[in-house]
């Protein structure tokens, strides 16, 4: 769920307000991190630093490096293998609660405005969620949820929520985004996909998907709302 900076979007100049989505759009794919959940690297980042004696820099090195979370988003591995592959990483003996606290630290904020502006779209739109994730961060996100909304999981507010953990494969690859197609018998070309990330994004157009960059959740709250 790692954030991009470039700006990619299916409009053109993005010094004029953003528009409204195109009245062709009939599909909406959220990406979840940096969309509708709040995300803070540094924070798992320092707080592996603290528990590994080493630096944020080192960590963030080590963590860019090594496999094994893709595999994890993927679902390759199991809980107790990821954390065992984390103590292995940092050469130290950390409890599954405490490698599990620094996991979950770069999970932020997810402001009730937006699960509220996701669940009014599913008047206009079939709205649905596509994130690489792994089951650590799905608990956290579930209680993130239940604490501000009262609905227990996430997936309540689109009309299907897709995990790469649980697919067995994670974006960018062209796989995943061809399955929420085949699954819901989407027309890519009335499908906007929204994601932070470049590659992503990328992929999505690969199969085809229209594809709106958010920068910034405002940025997405705005393009559903009049100027």
């Amino acid at each position: 769920m790692t954030g991009m900076i470039r700006q990619h979007s299916i409009y053109s100049n993005t010094s004029i307000p953003i528009p409204l989505v195109p009245p062709t759009i009939k599909n909406l794919i959220f990406d979840l991190g940096g969309v509708i959940l709040d995300l803070h690297f540094d924070r798992t980042y320092e707080a592996f630093a603290r528990a590994g004696h080493r630096s944020v820099e080192e960590i963030r090195a080590m963590m860019d490096k090594s496999p094994f979370f893709n595999e994890y988003e993927k679902g390759l591995l199991t809980d107790h293998e990821f954390r065992e592959a984390i103590r292995r990483m940092l050469q130290t003996n950390l409890s599954d609660e405490e490698i599990d606290a620094a996991w979950i630290a770069l999970l932020g904020r997810i402001p009730l405005e937006r699960l509220q502006l996701v669940k009014g779209l599913r008047s206009k739109f079939n709205v649905f969620l596509l994130s690489n994730t792994n089951s650590i961060h799905v608990r956290r996100i579930d209680q993130i949820v239940k604490a501000v909304s009262g609905e227990p999981s996430l997936r309540s507010f689109f009309d299907e929520a897709y995990y790469s953990q649980e697919l067995k494969m994670r974006k960018p690859e062209i796989e995943i985004y061809e399955h929420v197609l085949k699954q819901h018998q989407l027309d890519p070309a009335l499908t906007l996909f929204l994601d932070d990330n470049l590659a992503n994004l990328q992929g999505a157009e690969k199969a085809g998907i229209r594809t709106f960059q958010v920068e910034h959740p405002d940025k997405m709250m705005a393009l559903f709302h009049e100027p």
